[in-house]
């Protein structure tokens, strides 16, 4: 049986969910789901969405929410923050090393192949170091519980990590509806993000800033999946939100267009892949990207958050090593744990892939969002023949882990609370100093028994709690 999150091994109810418990007894399970409506009725009425693609239909999506908070105690959160810091530091230091000396390839650590032949990796950022050698501005760790005191981590996200928007509307949902829940001062406050992503983005502006850093939020555009967050963010932020056509390039420096005139800008928050942000350099088909604009971020005249060629620091092919990575940079042991990951580029652990396919999780070294995956307990006999075949096809393009008895956290059922799967979430902020605020966005797959939390995919989110001492 997995570990239940609001339990003791004993079947006991642990001692930090006691004032949901009251409240849930109070309340009565009816009474919550009257609260769920409301809650839903909210998110529809302020238009928090997602966009699913390719499904028919109105591709505009309500993500569900659940009611009930998933809670994490003030020790089991200092040891979180500190695994978290950890390794937000340890990843910004392999991406200046491999985009200089390539130093953990020297010393036999990593293979020069899974980092230079990789698709994220980027030869124009060679040899360019960032604004206080931050490349990656906000890292987002996925975090999964397997017991008590078993945290794990399944990817990293080094780019654009999303969802910070539920994690801060959750919450406000939460203290609009039950504000005697959060009177007695027992939650820590999430609130904050905002004006400390801003401080970190002002932290790394370049040299050509002069006085107090202009900040933008970049986004492709309406029709993007992210944008109501990337919206959300600017305004809380209280920066412009601008789409490509709103910037151009004159005098080594990037200006905004304004109803005053051009404005400089120093920092963008970017929310546009790679690939596309500059026509001049990368592809030169793309229209939402700023023409000249990578000439300008290596002459130091703006900075890009976070740095293009980040990504191969959240490849999962890399994220085997991240633990190396932590004693070789950092010169410390790893606070948490990666899970058992077999690499199909290694012929034996290719032979022990296909041999258990059948129970274990694959996965496409560049897919995300939960999509081109296999969970081999819950596939069809034909699934994983397939699947195997696309292995021997590209071995290298392939992980495979364990099926992990991940934990269950409470959830509201129609008619009683049951336990559901999730992940975690949070959002460590890289500036001068490292910002991570006690919380972050708790996943749960609402399929009784499902694994993949992805809301693409059917997952919803809840609000998580880190009590104070």
């Amino acid at each position: 049986m997995p570990f239940h999150e609001m339990f003791e091994p004993d079947g006991s109810l642990r001692p930090c969910y006691d004032e949901v418990q009251k409240w849930v007894e109070r309340t009565g399970i009816a009474g919550l789901n009257r609260r769920m409506d409301e809650a839903e009725a909210i998110f529809r009425r302020i238009g928090i969405t997602f966009a699913v693609y390719g499904e028919g239909g109105d591709p505009e999506r309500l993500i569900p929410f659940d009611l009930l908070p998933r809670i994490f105690t003030a020790n089991e959160w200092r040891i979180l923050d500190k695994g978290i810091r950890q390794r937000a530091r340890a990843l910004n230091a392999f991406l200046h090393d491999v985009y200089h000396r390539g130093e953990i390839v020297k010393a036999g650590i990593m293979p020069a192949d899974i980092i230079y032949r990789n698709s994220a990796y980027l030869a124009e950022m060679a040899d360019f170091t960032p604004p206080g050698k931050v490349y990656s501005h906000i890292v987002g760790i996925d975090i999964v519980r397997t017991g008590p005191g078993s945290f794990e981590v399944l990817e990293d996200n080094c780019r654009t990590p999303s969802g910070v928007s539920y994690m801060l509307e959750n919450r406000e949902i939460m203290t609009r509806m039950f504000p005697e829940l959060f009177a007695q001062g027992m939650v820590a406050p999430v609130d904050d993000y905002p004006a400390e992503l801003l401080k970190s983005l002002k932290e790394v502006a370049p040299p050509a800033c002069k006085g107090d850093p202009v900040v933008v939020v970049l986004t492709p555009g309406s029709l993007n999946s992210a944008y109501y967050e990337h919206s959300f963010l600017a305004d809380l932020m209280g920066v412009e939100l601008v789409e490509p056509a709103d910037l151009f390039v004159d005098n080594d420096r990037v200006w905004m267009k304004t109803t005053l005139g051009p404005k400089a800008v120093d920092v963008i928050y970017r929310r546009i892949d790679d690939e596309y942000i500059d026509p001049l350099v990368f592809r030169p088909d793309s229209l939402l990207g700023v023409p000249g604009i990578f000439s300008v971020y290596r002459n130091g005249g703006v900075t890009l958050a976070s740095a293009p060629g980040s990504g191969i620091a959240d490849d999962k092919a890399v994220y085997i090593y991240v633990p190396e990575m932590i004693r070789f940079y950092l010169g410390e042991e790893p606070i948490l744990d990666n899970i058992q990951t077999w690499q199909c580029s290694k012929p034996d652990e290719m032979a022990y892939v296909l041999e258990h396919l059948h129970e274990l999780v694959a996965k496409e070294v560049h897919g995300s969002g939960g999509y081109g995956m296999l969970i081999g307990p819950k596939a069809s006999k034909s699934e994983v023949e397939a699947y195997a075949e696309r292995i021997k096809a590209n071995p290298g393009e392939f992980i495979a882990q364990p099926t992990l008895d991940l934990s269950t956290v409470p959830t509201l059922g129609p008619a009683s609370v049951v336990g559901r799967h999730a992940d975690f979430r949070p959002y460590c902020l890289v500036g001068k100093q490292l910002r991570l605020v006690p919380g972050g966005l708790t996943r749960v797959a609402l399929t009784e028994g499902s694994l993949v939390v992805n809301s693409s995919q059917g997952g919803g989110v809840k609000d998580t709690w880190v009590l104070q001492d």
